[in-house]
């Protein structure tokens, strides 16, 4: 892979991780409730998941899609329902009692960031596109490289809208504050579901 194309790939990463999804809103509703250190773990999760994500579905995982289009189908499904249960958790997450406290709750596990990759459509529309611009010809070397162009660039993305979530928490110092933001992101979090629904 030549230099000119390597920073194409990590221009084509860095835009994909930073814009919004369901990932950036979910670590921004974090921080916003639980601050940034309880959300590291939730960082990590998505910074390592992608990129085993990636490299899985260069080496052979969107085969099966080939084979067996109905397990597109179910994950579809799987990936809708399991946004929607979070998109619940975040509207009903209970408010801190008073002011710079932590909100009631837990934020996502390093496991569970990392699991929820599979089931987040924008990861797989960003993986599939990448390997398939950068990687077409499947070779180990130039997949190695999409999926280490996602952990390098992850980082920024991750730490950028978990800091920008604790620093709304200044402006969200009552429960009433909280309690609308957590509703906002839900709703941009099932909006993220549109491209997903709307037919082919």
């Amino acid at each position: 892979m030549t230099l000119d194309i390597f920073m194409a790939l990590v221009a084509f990463c860095f835009v994909g991780v930073i814009t919004p999804g369901p990932n950036n809103l979910m670590l921004m509703a974090s921080g916003a409730n639980f601050g940034f250190r309880r959300t590291v773990p939730h960082m990590f999760g998505i910074g390592i998941g992608m990129p085993v994500l990636t490299l899985l579905v260069g080496i052979g995982v969107i085969r099966i899609f080939e084979a067996f289009p109905v397990v597109q189908t179910v994950l579809t499904v799987i990936s809708v329902c399991y946004l929607l249960f979070l998109a619940w958790k975040i509207a009903n997450a209970a408010p801190p009692p008073q002011a710079g406290a932590e909100a009631a709750g837990k934020p996502l596990t390093f496991l569970q960031a990392a699991a929820f990759q599979w089931v987040n459509p924008k990861a797989w529309f960003m993986a599939l596109s990448a390997i398939t611009l950068y990687a077409g010809g499947r070779e180990p070397t130039a997949i190695l490289w999409v999926a280490g162009a996602y952990c390098a660039v992850s980082s920024i993305s991750t730490t950028s809208w978990t800091a920008l979530g604790q620093q709304m928490r200044r402006f969200l110092g009552t429960p009433g504050r909280l309690r609308t933001f957590n509703w906002t992101m839900a709703a941009l979090l099932v909006a993220t579901l549109i491209p997903v629904l709307m037919p082919q």
